[in-house]
């Protein structure tokens, strides 16, 4: 498969405790070129937004942003870039003050990888009037190898008893974007993804955060990070 150059602009992106230690042996960084992990390396991956058909070649198959057939990076598209650490719980943001999904297609993948490419299949998160803020991606590997990256939904369990929440499709709780501090309303509509791993790394070692992911999920996961309470928080503030 043909990598592109990235071209996208590159968004600021913010990953918490998720810090790359000097134990970190991956020294692949881009996340268009294949890699072996073992716990606690940096691992690399990229999360495209464009309209969910551009994702997509003639309608049908859906390739990697990194294929070149996809022409992403002369279409309107965007990129974040992050590289959390292998196998620990970690709370990735995408500030959406200046950012707003919903002029790039409204739609995300999260992807790694080149001839071993692996991609999650497209994501809603914005139109014209709702907003998707949350989100769980499960990076699933094995033998140190991506093998498949899927966003995990609650069934609109996080928007009981919020009647700021609107459920879609039975599976995303979402804002309207008029809510939104960038649309003059009071609710920072940053996006939130939870990072989660599943799997064996290349020396057949067992993932575990995943596990401990759905042990939590009766909570959320935004309350452990207390420096971004009034920021992505405060809009899940039932939930402390």
């Amino acid at each position: 498969m043909a990598v592109m150059t990235l071209q996208f602009l590159l968004l600021t992106f913010t990953t918490l405790l998720a810090t790359v230690y000097g134990d970190d042996k991956n020294h692949v960084y881009s996340p268009c070129s294949d890699t072996t992990i073992q716990r606690h390396d940096g691992f690399t991956f990229g999360i495209a937004f464009a309209s969910r058909t551009n994702f997509f070649l003639n309608n049908s198959i859906e390739l990697s942003p990194c294929d070149r057939r996809l022409s992403l990076s002369s279409s309107n598209s965007q990129l974040s870039v992050f590289r959390p650490k292998v196998d620990e719980i970690s709370l990735l943001t995408i500030n959406t003050s200046s950012f707003q999904p919903d002029s790039y297609g409204g739609y995300m993948v999260a992807f790694a990888g080149s001839k071993y490419a692996a991609r999650s299949p497209p994501a809603f998160v914005a139109n014209s009037t709702y907003i998707v803020t949350s989100f769980t991606l499960v990076l699933e590997f094995k033998k140190g190898r991506l093998n498949n990256l899927y966003w995990k939904r609650d069934g609109c369990a996080s928007c009981k008893g919020q009647s700021n929440l609107v459920c879609l499709n039975n599976q995303d709780c979402a804002f309207k974007t008029s809510s939104c501090k960038n649309q003059g309303g009071s609710v920072d509509c940053s996006l939130g993804i939870q990072l989660a791993f599943s799997g064996t790394d290349k020396h057949y070692s067992v993932l575990n955060s995943w596990y401990e992911v759905e042990n939590l999920r009766q909570y959320s996961l935004y309350g452990l990070y207390s420096n971004l309470r009034n920021s992505l928080t405060s809009q899940y503030s039932k939930l402390f």
